[in-house]
C-alpha cells in the first residue's frame, strides 16, 4: 500500500492510521462566517448547489480553515428528485419542500430522461474539485439512501413520525417498491457519474432509517442500499463506499456484514465498545461525536473526543460526527476537535 495514497482512502481499505483521517459531515455550511456570505450571493439553496464556482468555493472553505482530510460534494439528497422531476424547493428556516408524491400513478410524472442533463452542474462541480484540492485531500460524492429520499418524496418534507410513506409501504408494497427501485436506479447512476466526474469515495445518507422496525428496515434501507453498491462496484470496484444508516441500532451488524461497503458511519446511539467488537472487524468505521458537544466545547468536547478515539482509534477509523454539524456550532471549536485528533496517539 503506498505511504503516499490519501489517509482517507488508506483507511477505507482497512489500515490503521495513527492519527485516524477526520471530516465532518456538514462541514460547508452555516456555522462558517464565509459561507453565509457565499449564501447571499445565491438566489435560494438549490441555485448554490446548481452554480459550480460557488458550490466548489463553499466544499473548499473548511478545507482551507481546517485542512480535513476530505472533502464532501457541497450538494444535497434532494437533488435527485429534482432531477427526476419532482418540484423541490427550500424555504429559509423550515427546510425542503417538495409537491407531495401521493398516489402511484403520479409516478408516471417522474423520468430519469433528463437525469444527467440537470445534474450536470453537480459533475461540474466535482470535475473542478478534483483539480483545485490539496493532492492529500480526498473527494467525497454522496447521495441520499433511497427510502430517506422516497421519504421526503412522499411526506412532502421531513416528518416527525414517516406516517403517510410508512403506511403506503405497509398497505401497498408493490407500489412502494415502485417508488425505491426508481431511487435504486437514478441514485446508481447518479454515483457512477459522480465517480467518473472525479469523487474518490462515495458515502450514501439513510438518515431516517431508525424510523423502521427490523423487517422494514432490512427491506426498505439494507437491501436497496445494497443493491446500489452492487451496481456501483460493477461500473467502479475500487472505489470504496460509506454507508450512514442512522439510528440502525443492533442491525448496523447487518448493514456491515451484508451490503457490500468498505465504511460504515455510526450516530450517536452506537455503543462504541459494541461497534469495536462486533463491527470494526468487517468494515472501516466513522463517527460518532455528537454535534452537540461542538456547540458546548471546553472538558466535555475533549473527553468525548478521547474516549472515542481510545476506544476505535487503534482499528480501521474515520473521525466523523454521529450527524451533521449545526449551525450554532463555534468555528473555534472545530479547531480544536482537529487539534485533538491530529495529536492523538495510542495510550497517550
Amino acid at each position: 500500500m503506498s505511504p503516499n495514497e490519501k489517509t482517507l482512502l488508506r483507511a477505507l481499505k482497512g489500515e490503521t492510521a495513527i492519527p485516524p483521517p477526520i471530516w465532518l459531515m456538514r462541514q460547508a455550511g452555516r456555522y462558517l462566517p464565509e459561507y453565509r456570505a457565499i449564501r447571499a450571493k445565491a438566489r435560494n439553496f438549490l441555485d448554490l448547489c446548481f452554480t459550480p464556482e460557488l458550490a466548489v468555493e463553499v466544499t473548499l472553505q473548511p478545507i482551507r480553515r481546517y485542512g480535513f482530510d476530505a472533502a464532501i460534494l457541497f450538494s444535497d439528497i434532494l437533488v435527485v428528485p429534482h432531477a427526476l422531476g419532482q418540484r423541490v424547493w427550500f424555504e429559509e428556516g423550515a427546510g425542503p419542500r417538495l409537491e407531495p408524491l401521493r398516489r402511484i400513478q403520479e409516478l408516471a410524472r417522474l423520468t430519469m430522461s433528463g437525469l444527467h442533463e440537470t445534474l450536470a452542474p453537480v459533475y461540474e462541480t466535482l470535475r473542478r474539485l478534483h483539480m483545485e484540492l490539496p493532492e492529500q485531500t480526498a473527494l467525497i460524492g454522496f447521495a441520499g439512501g433511497p427510502w430517506t429520499v422516497a421519504s421526503y418524496m412522499i411526506e412532502g418534507g421531513t416528518s416527525k413520525d414517516f406516517a403517510v410513506a410508512k403506511t403506503w409501504a405497509y398497505r401497498a408494497p408493490d407500489e412502494f417498491a415502485r417508488i425505491i427501485d426508481l431511487l435504486v436506479e437514478s441514485t446508481s447512476e447518479y454515483l457512477i457519474a459522480q465517480v467518473e466526474a472525479g469523487a474518490e469515495v462515495l458515502q450514501l445518507f439513510d438518515s431516517w432509517a431508525g424510523v423502521w422496525p427490523e423487517p422494514g428496515l432490512r427491506r426498505w434501507c439494507l437491501e436497496p442500499v445494497a443493491e446500489i453498491v452492487r451496481r456501483v462496484k460493477v461500473a467502479h470496484p475500487d472505489v470504496p463506499v460509506i454507508l450512514f444508516p442512522r439510528g440502525a441500532g443492533p442491525l448496523y451488524e447487518a448493514f456491515a456484514g451484508e451490503a457490500g461497503a468498505e465504511g460504515l458511519g455510526l450516530d450517536t446511539t452506537v455503543p462504541l465498545v459494541w461497534a469495536r467488537e462486533r463491527l470494526q472487524g468487517a468494515v472501516t468505521l466513522q463517527g460518532n461525536l455528537d454535534p452537540l458537544l461542538l456547540v458546548a466545547g471546553g472538558a466535555a468536547l475533549d473527553q468525548a473526543v478521547a474516549r472515542i478515539l481510545d476506544t476505535l482509534g487503534a482499528g480501521p477509523f474515520i473521525f466523523n460526527l454521529g450527524h451533521g454539524i449545526t449551525p450554532e456550532t463555534p468555528p473555534e471549536h472545530v479547531e480544536r476537535l482537529v487539534s485533538l485528533v491530529r495529536a492523538w496517539r495510542p495510550g497517550a
